[in-house]
């Protein structure tokens, strides 16, 4: 899609100076529910604090939701080592309001293919990783009710787009929704938009790669009328391994396993029924009884700044349109798919990266390949790199300790930023990116502001100290 239309940036209308009327005043206001801001909603009710949740769209969940990232522990093995708290909570209340599934793929197979398979599995370094995969639709609900049980405010379909500001202070943002243009005050906000929005709006420091260097946002998608006897017999029959796709590795992950499926997108491009230019390489996830490939992580798409409306418009058109390339491609050259038709697209491209904050401390890849500690811990997270061609997987029980001052933005008070966009590098936002480490960040930041509030003291300022011992009551894992 060109830019032709936009419209010239000197052209510029005034607009007229209004009354805003309050919808709302909180103590701890949350904007943004994908896994970070949601886990930072339920830390702060936790503690005792009012708490409100406003999301864009019409259901808490963010990535998992919206755009179908279903596997969010696929690093885990037997010796990783987790933070517990809300992330392994979300895992365990799906599971147990049926929102996950957690079955063995072993048992699709014919006898025989299952005989082969048991053997490769058994010639592995390391168990099969075991995590339950979440039901993308079913999530909502689970969050709805975790939301619910909490006592916290929710606000659904309300799309923020300013701040209000006291000197360097920040009191609480404007929205716009059906209910017109709105504000709600608050005495402290932790942004978790994925996108630093707020932090931007309030005018902290922050950087974002060139658009040829972000990493690319996805269209999952998902199928159904797929025979998953005959797919995964093919799928054991021809495995993928970690090296076959990840352009750096420590070694150890090389023999590991993977979903990775790129065949059939190579003979339908060879065959010019995909465009030459356009590369689609397929991780899935979640076989059901029901011929169901629930997610096909296939789409990528470089290039595109989802800060940018245009870019984002490009980005959900053209995905969708690949995605069709790829199920097209799947029913010609992959054995199973035969029958197959599209299930569901995801409810908007998913984004990896964008703005991240330059926090108080800013951590580094150094820091997270090196086991880095720190005084002012709000969690720990395995050693998991997943972004830029780079895998590690924590099959040896190594983590790194989360700091508080990566939610710190400068310049701006009482306000906290959690998950992608938290301080740090480029290699430690492949760790910091993925989902159990937005929850890490979330719960911290939530227990951080209600301390602060009830001892009247900045997020700047607080006594980490108690921050920690709180979140160890919350079941966090904190050395």
């Amino acid at each position: 899609m060109n830019t032709e239309n936009k419209l010239p940036l000197m052209k510029q209308i005034q607009e007229p100076a209004r009354t805003i009327p309050v919808m709302a005043e909180t103590d701890v206001l949350i904007v943004g529910s994908g896994p970070s801001g949601l886990a930072a909603a339920l830390a702060a009710a936790r503690e005792g604090v009012s708490t409100m949740l406003v999301e864009r769209y019409g259901s808490f969940g963010g990535n998992i939701t919206q755009a179908h990232v279903a596997s969010i522990a696929w690093y885990r093995y037997e010796q990783t080592v987790e933070a517990g708290g809300i992330g392994v909570e979300f895992e365990k209340r799906a599971v147990e309001m049926g929102a996950a599934q957690k079955s063995d793929l072993l048992e699709y197979l014919d006898a025989d293919t299952r005989s082969y398979a048991i053997e490769k599995l058994a010639s592995l370094p390391n168990p099969m990783p075991s995590s339950p995969t979440l039901d993308a639709d079913m999530f909502k609900y689970v969050a709805d009710k975790m939301v619910q049980e909490a006592g916290i405010i929710p606000v659904l379909h309300c799309f923020v787009v300013n701040v209000i500001m006291e000197g360097d202070t920040i009191k609480g943002i404007i929205t716009e929704s059906k209910s017109g243009r709105q504000a709600i005050l608050a005495k402290r906000v932790i942004d978790a938009t994925g996108d630093a929005d707020i932090a931007y709006h309030a005018g902290a420091p922050y950087y974002k790669a060139p658009k040829d260097e972000l990493m690319e946002v996805s269209m999952n998608f998902g199928c159904s009328g797929v025979d998953i006897g005959k797919f995964l017999g093919h799928s054991a029959q021809k495995l993928s391994f970690i090296r076959d796709w990840a352009k750096e590795t420590s070694g150890k992950e090389d023999g590991e396993i993977s979903s990775y499926m790129v065949e059939p997108f190579n003979q339908a491009t060879e065959a010019g029924e995909i465009p030459k230019d356009v590369k689609i390489a397929s991780l899935w996830t979640t076989v059901t009884p029901f011929g169901e490939v629930k997610n096909l992580n296939a789409i990528d798409i470089p290039g595109i700044d989802a800060t940018d409306v245009w870019d984002l418009t490009k980005a959900e058109i053209e995905g969708r349109q690949r995605a069709i390339w790829a199920l097209n491609a799947l029913r010609k050259y992959k054995p199973g798919f035969e029958n197959a038709v599209l299930r569901t697209f995801g409810s908007t491209v998913g984004v990896r990266e964008t703005r991240r904050i330059v926090g108080a401390y800013n951590i580094t890849g150094h820091d997270v390949r090196n086991e880095a500690r720190f005084n002012d811990s709000i969690g720990i997270f395995p050693e998991f790199l997943d972004a830029y061609g780079i895998v590690i997987l924590p099959t040896t029980g190594r983590y790194f300790q989360v700091p508080y001052g990566i939610c710190l933005p400068q310049k701006v008070e009482n306000l906290l930023v959690v998950g992608r966009s938290v301080g740090g590098d480029k290699i430690s936002h492949a760790a910091t990116r993925q989902t159990m480490c937005c929850a890490v960040t979330g719960q911290g930041a939530g227990v951080a502001a209600a301390i602060s509030l009830k001892n009247n003291v900045t997020c700047r300022e607080i006594d980490v100290r108690q921050v920690q011992k709180a979140l160890e009551k919350q079941n966090v894992r904190i050395k």
